[in-house]
């Protein structure tokens, strides 16, 4: 969608939402990646990926043990600097020549040499947790949101936005958040990942687990297993429910993880 028609959806969208006094009612319009789901992804953010050694970690695993058959065509990179928005990332520099995915290792502890047709399927972007709804950095928001997008495109990747989840001791974050990362994954033709959503509703179910870290805003290893969880139902289409990879969490509290995180995302996608 060109920059002048993409700034006017986005306006004329917002503007709706304020009129009508509702929150986290706009429906995706982008609601799968299709049958040729992609197998290797950047996750580019902040410390609510990194945290837990890494969400892509999490995702792999969750991939793999999927499909073990193909797991070593699975990959995943995650490039985070602490507190960042939209803004500080140069995604262009992300998909420079012999730089992020020239090498890894493999089972052995043995370097590969990578010889790679495009680094990455999909490019999945967060924003700080609270830029995309702060009065002084939302428009910064919309801004870069299309900016990352264009780029992940002109290098062969397909954008994806990962909407973040609502604070602990603020949880009209989360209708705020959902309404927001929606419309700019409209404005970009870009699938959403609703994690925000599936915090809440794990939270609605069952209170007493606990999913943040002590700063009430970071994710304990629940909550970065349950997103973990969303991110592979959102870019596969498949359920993780009854997933072998449980990320060193007991099994019911997986299991239940697992459901919520399908439900979540059925729910999202209307389907």
């Amino acid at each position: 969608m060109p920059g002048i028609f993409r700034a006017t959806f986005v306006a004329l969208a917002a503007m709706m939402i304020a009129a009508s006094g509702l929150a986290a009612q706009t429906k995706p319009r982008l609601t799968t990646l299709g049958p040729d789901f992609p197998k290797t992804e950047i996750f580019i953010g902040n410390s609510f990926f990194y945290y837990n050694n890494s969400m892509h970690s999490h995702v792999l695993g969750l991939e793999r043990a999927a499909d073990p058959a193909h797991k070593s065509d699975y990959r995943a990179t995650s490039v985070t600097i602490s507190g960042s928005g939209f803004d500080w990332h140069d995604v262009e520099s992300y998909f420079r020549p012999n730089a992020i995915g020239n090498y890894s290792f493999d089972d052995q502890n043995n370097v590969v040499f990578n010889k790679l047709d495009k680094l990455f399927d999909v490019a999945i972007l967060m924003d700080c947790s609270q830029c995309p709804i702060h009065p002084k950095l939302k428009s910064v928001f919309t801004e870069f949101a299309g900016k990352g997008s264009d780029t992940a495109r002109k290098h062969g990747a397909r954008p994806v936005f990962f909407m973040s989840w609502a604070y602990a001791d603020k949880p009209e974050m989360t209708a705020q958040l959902a309404e927001a990362y929606t419309i700019a994954g409209n404005a970009n033709e870009a699938l959403v990942i609703p994690a925000g959503l599936a915090f809440a509703r794990a939270i609605s179910k069952q209170p007493e687990l606990n999913l943040y870290a002590p700063d009430k805003r970071h994710p304990s290893l629940a909550g970065t297993y349950l997103a973990s969880c969303v991110v592979f139902s959102a870019l596969t289409g498949r359920s993780p429910v009854g997933n072998g990879y449980l990320a060193g969490i007991d099994e019911p509290t997986a299991r239940f993880l697992q459901n919520v995180a399908w439900e979540t995302v059925q729910d999202y996608y209307a389907k």
